[in-house]
């Protein structure tokens, strides 16, 4: 695995049920080479994997199997993707759903979403990208245990009950718009975020897409975060901005 994904993997906080079991994920991916890259990664995390490769045998396993989160392609034998996500939600309505598939045109997306899926994800596609939005899928189903509600880049933690943030143990105060701001990049570790998505996730933009307030908060979360210690945000030229561990 390379070494990039590694280090997505360390980053992730880990998911399970109150009762300590681990999240349930149905990958329902005809392409076995496809199938297997999520699998590996996945179970590294602690994830109970199942793989289905066929549209009817999806619906059934997710009948009997009630999994946690969906991870779908959308050409499938049998039925598709966006028929199965269907029959699944009309048994279990509450499961979140990850499509991943080659059709990438507006309409295909637009049918997959309005069929209820959560997430949509194109291929070619890194494993990094996958995993954390899997994850968090989970961790707004609340299903998982309430201690996941920990947000962890490194050495840098986030309660997201309390509110506290630390950076190798010390307290880091914040602002409320900090804390925003914070809380979408560490959601979002080793992804570059734009500053447009930076804008339609803190501030909704109510400052009519003035990319210049991004860029004067990012300011103020470094000195908050990385001051007198090795950078954790950093600035992708022409892209945008991405939090990652030290080191």
């Amino acid at each position: 695995m390379p070494d990039n994904a590694l280090a997505a993997l360390a980053a992730l906080p880990r998911l399970e049920h109150p009762d300590g079991s681990p999240v349930r994920v149905l990958v329902v991916e005809d392409e076995p080479t496809i199938a297997d890259l999520l699998r590996f990664p996945l179970q590294m995390t602690g994830w109970d994997v199942h793989l289905s490769g066929d549209g009817l045998d999806a619906v059934r396993q997710a009948r009997e199997l009630r999994p946690d989160v969906l991870v779908l392609d959308r050409m499938l034998p049998g039925i598709d993707g966006v028929e199965v996500l269907r029959r699944v939600r009309a048994l279990h309505p509450d499961i979140p759903a990850l499509m991943l598939t080659a059709m990438d045109a507006p309409t295909d997306r637009i049918e997959g979403l309005a069929a209820g899926a959560d997430d949509y994800v194109t291929k070619p596609f890194t494993i990094e990208e996958v995993l954390l939005r899997l994850h968090r899928l989970v961790q707004r189903s609340g299903v998982v245990a309430q201690g996941a509600e920990e947000l962890v880049v490194g050495d840098l933690v986030m309660n997201v009950d309390t509110h506290e943030v630390t950076r190798g143990g010390e307290v880091v105060p914040l602002t409320a718009t900090q804390y925003q701001l914070l809380q979408y990049l560490m959601e979002n570790p080793q992804r570059v975020l734009s500053k447009a998505q930076i804008l339609e996730a803190v501030w909704n933009y109510d400052f009519g897409g003035q990319a210049n307030i991004v860029e004067l908060y990012i300011s103020y979360l470094r000195k908050r975060i990385d001051a007198g210690r090795e950078p954790m945000i950093h600035t992708v030229r022409g892209a945008g901005y991405v939090l990652k561990p030290a080191g």
